[in-house]
């Protein structure tokens, strides 16, 4: 994993316990005349130029860069079932955007576009084609993009690609890096929170969008933590707002946990989506009460993350992976002012040096998308 938390797991997971973030940082750069937090990742990315024009972007940099810490288990995935049994799936929403964007820019300057771009770089495929060209791998390559579920619904996908005996392996995960188009579309919606976002506070205004980049190798034989059950639903409600009672979350919730066959009292720690805008805390509130009326763990680690988009489900099931790893058995706090909402339903938000009620054996990460597109993933320690 990399984000504005930190470089690589064990970073991000002792970052995230101690309740900071060294990639947080207020910019104008996409927004100019207005700053904005948003969440960058801080180490140098690998050149592509050995590639194809339309493989390199920032965003297929990140990809590698981050799947290079895997690089071993990727390997022995090819070396025990080959190539062309190894799967690749990708969440993204940005792509080669980034790209796009400089190139217009001085197509509109110079009267053409630079011959360092092709329009290639923005299609949505790219990650997952990339991936497969760089490491070798021959089995089933394609791109999910459903907004904020999109690596999420790709760690689904590649459960089913497992279980229907497509592949042996499958390389999957998430990707999404900073642009110019993602700034400016949220902050024309209203969404972006100029300071540090402040998820289940009631003085929440908003997102800090963030970049980040998280990949599992999911294979079929017993590790060291599991994928033991996906919740999928759409709400079909609105393009952006969320369902207002969480019935679509709800759903997804109890889906991964029949899927899984655990009951919610089995669950020590729940991940939450809270993006620390007024409408989802409160939906996520009531769905949260519906599944867990007893209570459960919670923190919602965007607030150090920033909002990774198509890389949030992937990046936020990673976290849950390395809680359930680790047996310290500390959790992440969830950072905001500390005030309580009295329009949120009561929820067991983590605390600074707050620890699973004993070993930590369940981990549920949440991720409700635009258009209603809500994954729950329940990931469990052997």
């Amino acid at each position: 994993m990399t984000c504005a938390a930190g470089d690589g797991t064990p970073a991000i997971l002792a970052n995230l316990r101690k309740g900071v973030s060294p990639g947080l940082v207020a910019r104008d750069h996409w927004t100019p005349g207005q700053r904005q937090t948003v969440g960058e990742v801080s180490p140098a990315l690998p050149a592509l130029d050995g590639y194809a024009i339309g493989h390199r972007t920032r965003n297929n940099g990140l990809a590698l860069y981050t799947s290079r810490q895997i690089e071993a288990e990727v390997l022995q995935a090819v070396a025990a079932f080959g190539a062309g049994r190894v799967g690749v799936v990708v969440g993204t929403t940005t792509s080669g955007m980034a790209e796009a964007e400089a190139a217009f820019l001085s197509a509109k300057e110079n009267g053409s576009l630079p011959r360092s771009f092709a329009y290639a770089q923005m299609e949505l495929g790219s990650p997952a084609e990339f991936l497969a060209l760089a490491w070798g791998l021959k089995g089933p390559a394609f791109t999910v993009s459903t907004a904020c579920s999109s690596s999420a619904k790709a760690l689904a996908s590649g459960r089913r690609l497992l279980r229907l005996g497509v592949c042996d392996a499958v390389l999957v995960g998430g990707v999404d890096t900073l642009c110019e188009f993602t700034l400016r579309g949220f902050s024309a919606l209203g969404a972006l929170s100029p300071e540090p976002c402040l998820p289940f506070s009631p003085n929440r205004r908003g997102i800090n969008i963030g970049e980040a980049a998280a990949f599992f190798v999911m294979r079929r034989d017993r590790g060291t933590v599991r994928l033991l059950g996906a919740g999928e639903t759409s709400d079909a409600h609105n393009i952006s707002a969320p369902l207002p009672g969480g019935e679509g979350a709800r759903d997804a919730m109890a889906a991964a946990l029949r899927d899984a066959g655990v009951e919610p009292y089995q669950v020590g720690y729940v991940n939450l989506h809270g993006t620390g805008t007024l409408q989802n805390d409160v939906m996520e509130s009531r769905a949260m009460r519906a599944v867990f009326p007893g209570g459960v763990a919670c923190s919602s680690t965007k607030a150090l993350t920033g909002h990774t988009l198509g890389a949030a489900g992937a990046l936020e099931a990673g976290i849950c992976w390395a809680l359930l790893a680790d047996p310290e058995g500390c959790l992440p706090p969830q950072v905001n002012d500390g005030a309580v909402d009295p329009d949120l339903e009561p929820m067991d938000l983590v605390r600074s040096g707050g620890k699973a009620p004993g070993p930590l054996r369940f981990a549920l990460s949440n991720v409700f998308g635009f258009g209603g597109t809500n994954v729950s993933l329940l990931l469990g320690a052997p």
